[in-house]
């Protein structure tokens, strides 16, 4: 899968980055992590910090954090694509 989501269940940042993704018909994967901020490994694995949402795009080799960044990204970005 080219575009992995990381998210925390409940996290209302991750559920606009989700509906965003979703409203544009664009095909992704979510990582679902654990609750507790220090056991978020996964995340600080692939972003050097472990708030989330973290999104990857494989195809265009970029990661990025904060909601309101992937949001523009998703919009400027993926939705043209």
């Amino acid at each position: 899968m080219g575009i992995t989501l990381y998210a925390l269940d409940g996290c209302p940042y991750c559920e606009k980055v989700h509906d965003a993704l979703s409203d544009h018909g664009i095909e992704y994967e979510t990582e679902w992590t654990t609750g507790l901020h220090s056991e978020r490994n996964d995340v600080k694995r692939v972003s050097g910090q472990r708030a989330v949402p973290v999104i990857v795009d494989d195809e265009r080799g970029v990661t990025m954090a904060e909601s309101a960044n992937i949001l523009d990204y998703v919009e400027k970005t993926l939705a043209e694509s």
